[in-house]
């Protein structure tokens, strides 16, 4: 019974996340907001008002947004408005590049003349685009959570410590301080990596003479942020593209190689080692937060997805009865040997 319990309130509770996603959603985003920049808000309030201070807090965070989503959306309609006007001899290449598929006994290659033509490509870069414009709503209700909550994270804290139970919000506090730790840690070995990216991909297309390669150093730099899902994506959308671009499908397989070579050396070299075990998860789960954030959440969850995980992670740690959970799907350890007899 127990089980069962547990299971069908599961299930609930993901349905009321599915369905009631336009109030989880920016609350998730206003928490891992309010984390990042509370360091801030404490600096300024010891110098100035807190609602002075309180407004620069707003106003950086403004500016971020704005400033990362104006190069989002000119990178994506960039890329849209090109292919558009190139169309015919990008899909005269696709079908060349199918025929020769086909003639060598590649079966797939049917499969894909028949479900892929550039019409499909500039359908995924509007849709991709229109998301992004409708974020404006959503991110309206994250400034005001975030408003709110910098300005009552000071009695959450006194009304935890207030609780009869004195050891349980002592816990929950611990748990709450070293999220946002790793939070802000996360998001600083993230946005390096992501810089890092950007450049390489952008300098690496600039060199073989791929067009807009300003717009595929952005892409990579943004989608860095949405982990393996943007990997994918900032990959193979400039390798299609240059299919289309050059006559030769052995080019178009040296930037699908050399891409993954940088999304190799920085996300799964450099990136772990800047981290730290402290960051350490279990690849299954990555996978699976991004996918099922993004099933409920959309563009939304790809993006916050591993930080809730993280955030579960780390309570889990904080309580003997849930450690269990931290350590079979967080850092891995060090089994120590026996001593022999």
């Amino acid at each position: 019974m127990k089980t069962l319990l547990g299971i069908s309130t599961a299930i609930i509770a993901i349905g009321a996340l599915y369905f009631a996603r336009a109030v989880f959603a920016p609350l998730a985003f206003a928490i891992f907001i309010v984390a990042l920049l509370w360091p801030i808000q404490v600096r300024l309030q010891s110098r100035i008002p807190k609602l002075v201070a309180l407004a620069i807090s707003l106003l950086l965070t403004i500016v971020i947004f704005v400033g990362f989503g104006s190069m989002i959306t000119w990178s994506f309609t960039r890329v849209g408005r090109d292919i558009l006007s190139d169309a015919n001899r990008f899909q005269s290449h696709y079908t060349q590049l199918a025929d020769w598929l086909e003639g060598h006994g590649i079966v797939l290659a049917g499969i894909w003349s028949e479900h892929f033509d550039v019409r499909w490509l500039l359908r995924v870069f509007q849709e991709i685009t229109t998301r992004l414009n409708g974020l404006v709503t959503f991110s309206i209700v994250v400034f005001a959570y975030v408003m709110l909550g910098l300005l009552e994270i000071d009695d959450a804290g006194r009304r935890l410590l207030a609780l009869e139970n004195a050891e349980l919000g002592r816990a929950i506090g611990a748990a709450v301080a070293r999220t946002a730790a790793k939070y802000r840690r996360y998001m600083l070995v993230r946005s390096v990596m992501s810089i890092a990216t950007g450049l390489l991909v952008g300098a690496f297309a600039w060199s073989v003479g791929l067009q807009l390669a300003a717009e595929w150093g952005i892409i990579a730099f943004t989608l860095n942020y949405i982990p393996v899902i943007g990997s994918f994506v900032a990959t193979i959308f400039p390798t299609l593209f240059a299919i289309g671009q050059f006559d030769t499908w052995q080019m178009a397989v040296v930037v699908f190689a050399c891409l993954n070579l940088i999304q190799f050396i920085v996300g799964s070299y450099l990136e772990p080692r800047l981290a730290g075990s402290a960051l350490s998860l279990s690849p299954f789960l990555v996978l699976f937060a991004v996918f099922f954030w993004s099933f409920l959440w959309g563009i939304a969850g790809a993006f916050i997805g591993v930080q809730i995980v993280i955030a579960v992670m780390t309570i889990c740690e904080q309580f003997p009865s849930s450690r269990w959970v931290a350590d079979l799907f967080g850092a891995k350890v060090k089994i120590k040997a026996e001593p022999q007899a």
